[in-house]
Formats: structure tokens, C-alpha cells, sequence
């Protein structure tokens, strides 16, 4: 069994092998925000947040290092790579609505068999708002959903049906767990990789919506 450290590690190498050279992505907010820890100069991904920012570079290193005015569309310090640049959330918004984001790396609370995501609200609990993420979705060239398998009371996120709010109509493209990476072909799902130490049986135990099995399976770790 892997440690909540291990599956999310394993969740953003896996997502980061995703991204190509030159792209320009947005992160949201929780665990896709860490990828930008892994980001390579050499492949030039250019990291973009709604709030204002092309050119999120990593974590600062210290507090000394870290600028209180630089933050993220989630209020976490961050820095910037050279060339980065800043604008108003109209302009970014306007990035995002118009099809300029390339990838849209996102978390996720429950995705159903086609896809649709619901990753903004838990009934009952008070939330803001779904923010940037109906805009990402519906916008983004691609949506990668980065989130563990089940929830920590074990019960499934990829499921039948969403029974969260959705946060779009659209459906997301790719979908990485620590046990599996499924993608969406035609209507549905299909499982087209397994997570190191997870067998078939095991994806099938722990996901309750239904999806196909590509014939050859490679493993990921």
C-alpha cells in the first residue's frame, strides 16, 4: 500500500509525462498546483494562473525567498521564470475562454463514466464558488484530472454518476490516479494504464463506473 506521499508523487510524475514541450498550462488548485515543483527548464512548459500570471515558476525555497504580492489563483507563494510575464483576470480569463490554454491540470471530488467532472462543492460544507475551474474545463484544449482513487473513507471518485455538483458539461480527457490512468474514447472510459502493485481485479473493486480495458496495459510507477 502506498503512503499519501508516495500516491501523490506517483499522480505527478505520471501527470507530468503528460505535458508536452512549449505548452501552456494551468494548474488549479490543491494537488495539480505541485507540478509546478517538477517542471524542467529545458522543456519551456509555461505554467499559467488565472489570476494573472504566464511563467509560474516553483515554490520558493524559504520564507526569505518568497514575495508576498506573488501568489497563485489559490494564495500560495510562488515564483516567476524568466520571461514570465503579468496581467489583469479579465485578460487571463479571456486566455482561458478563448482556447490559449493548451492543458488544464485539475482535481477532482467525483468523475462519472463519461467523464464530467464535480470538483467544486461537497454538499454541505461552505464553499466560495467554483471559481476558474467551469471556465478551465470549458475552455482548456485538453483537461487532465490528477486525484487518488478513492476518497479517504475509501469510497470510489470515479463513479456511475456524479452525486456532487458537476462543475461542467464538458468531459475531461484524461483521468490519473495512483492505481490507474484512464482516458475518454467515444463516450466512455477506458483504463489504459495500471499504477505499480495495482492489479485489474483491484481497479475494478474500487471504481464503481463502468469502463473498457485497452488490450495491451502498461504499468506506471
Amino acid at each position: 500500500m502506498l503512503t499519501i506521499e508516495e500516491s501523490r508523487n506517483r499522480i505527478l510524475r505520471r501527470a507530468y509525462a503528460e505535458l508536452e514541450t512549449g505548452s501552456v498550462v494551468n494548474l488549479g488548485v490543491g494537488l495539480p498546483t505541485a507540478l509546478a515543483n517538477l517542471i524542467d527548464e529545458d522543456r519551456s512548459i509555461h505554467i499559467h494562473s488565472e489570476n494573472g500570471i504566464l511563467g509560474v515558476g516553483p515554490s520558493p525555497r524559504s520564507a526569505e525567498d518568497s514575495d508576498p504580492a506573488l501568489i497563485n489563483a489559490g494564495k500560495q507563494p510562488v515564483t516567476l521564470t524568466p520571461g514570465g510575464s503579468f496581467f489583469d483576470s479579465a485578460t487571463s480569463f479571456a486566455m482561458i475562454r478563448g482556447g490559449h490554454i493548451d492543458v488544464a491540470v485539475i482535481g477532482a471530488l467525483q468523475i462519472d463514466e463519461s467523464g464530467i467532472l464535480a470538483n467544486w462543492l461537497v454538499p454541505g460544507e461552505n464553499v466560495l464558488g467554483v471559481g476558474g475551474a467551469m471556465d478551465l474545463v470549458t475552455g482548456a484544449k485538453r483537461v487532465l484530472v490528477v486525484t487518488t482513487h478513492c476518497t479517504k473513507s475509501g469510497a470510489p471518485k470515479i463513479v456511475k454518476e456524479c452525486t456532487y455538483p458537476i462543475t461542467a458539461t464538458r468531459p475531461v480527457d484524461t483521468i490519473i490516479t495512483e492505481r490507474a490512468l484512464f482516458r475518454r474514447t467515444g463516450d466512455g472510459l477506458q483504463l489504459a494504464e495500471l499504477g505499480d502493485g495495482f492489479s485489474l481485479e483491484s481497479i475494478y473493486d474500487s471504481t464503481d463506473a463502468e469502463f473498457e480495458v485497452s488490450e495491451n496495459i502498461p504499468v506506471f510507477a
